[in-house]
């Protein structure tokens, strides 16, 4: 349905570096090494990607313990970079971890430094940058990077997603084919989001062009989950080629957001933010729609709805959204 990318996060590293410098998989954990394990994801139709740091110290080693020394790409930048080539990488995630504060490096400078390596490799990597909206990347990382976290860490709790949502109705102007905002990955499937919180998660996500990274253990996902991954109409709206992040016209309990398509339809989200059912009404003219009767898809439900030329109103689930698809 869309889903190309396995990215192997932090503490995918042995604790030390091999005599010549390089870094090398946990043997525990990848015994194989990363090379079989790029081949092996290849080998499904899919691509592999792999989590660097700038700094020398990862986000484990800082927060979890993780006990190792020097893995991080600090002094190791045209190296790590030849390393991804060399197993094949086709992603990079570059997560700051307090470069600043346990290494004194800079942003913008270290992240430049990695795409200056990666764009010289034969090989094409995407290359997503992690410092977690400290510095308004928008501004600046659109030069440097193929998207960009906006925001802290998300958790899997309602509060958490919608608090992240909000951060992201100013960002629109700075999305785009081949640079995106990255409101941070999926929580679907952890902690104890209600079917409709998930639903809403994952559509405001393909409404705000974002990446659609599941961040959970795919062996436990209910089948109401993977259904809601599933849905084909919305993650077509996600991947939709124009890349535009969708626009809030709406603030508050209930909201009202739309982004233009690549072939001349409309997404349009009514979001329920409340605690409660609430009738949630829009028009043709306020989401930016030429005049005229438009037909309306709810991609949420996957069903038609009557065409209309004026009023829009759906009725949405508490912590919920519906999504609508408008065509000409």
């Amino acid at each position: 349905v869309g889903y190309e990318y396995v990215v192997v996060d932090d503490c995918w590293q042995a604790p030390t570096r091999d005599a010549s410098g390089e870094l090398v998989a946990n043997p525990e954990t990848f015994p194989s090494g990363m090379k079989a394990l790029s081949d092996y994801i290849h080998d499904k139709g899919l691509k592999s990607g792999l989590y660097l740091v700038p700094g020398s110290t990862t986000c484990a080693m800082t927060w979890d313990g993780y006990q190792a020394e020097g893995i991080g790409s600090l002094g190791h930048e045209r190296q790590d970079a030849e390393m991804l080539e060399a197993i094949e990488a086709d992603y990079l995630k570059y997560d700051w971890c307090d470069a600043d504060v346990n290494d004194g490096l800079e942003r913008v400078a270290a992240f430049t430094q990695m795409r200056d390596e990666l764009r010289r490799l034969d090989r094409p990597i995407v290359y997503s940058i992690s410092e977690y909206g400290d510095t308004k990347p928008w501004t600046w990382a659109p030069k440097v990077a193929n998207l960009w976290r906006t925001t802290s860490d998300i958790i899997p709790f309602w509060p958490s997603v919608a608090s992240i949502i909000d951060q992201q109705a100013e960002l629109h102007s700075f999305s785009g084919p081949g640079r995106g905002n990255d409101p941070d990955m999926l929580q679907v499937g952890n902690g104890p989001l209600t079917p409709d919180e998930t639903r809403a998660h994952i559509g405001m996500w393909a409404m705000l062009a974002a990446p659609l990274m599941i961040g959970t253990d795919l062996d436990k996902l209910t089948p109401d989950v993977i259904d809601a991954l599933s849905n084909p109409e919305i993650i077509a709206i996600d991947q939709d080629p124009a890349g535009r992040q969708a626009s809030r016209l709406r603030s508050g309990e209930t909201e009202v957001w739309a982004r233009s398509l690549a072939d001349g339809d409309m997404a349009v989200a009514l979001l329920n933010k409340g605690d409660g059912p609430a009738e949630i009404s829009t028009t043709i003219t306020e989401v930016g729609a030429q005049p005229g009767s438009w037909s309306i898809r709810n991609a949420s439900t996957r069903k038609d709805l009557p065409a209309t030329d004026g009023p829009i109103s759906e009725t949405v689930a508490p912590h919920g959204v519906t999504v609508l698809r408008l065509s000409s």
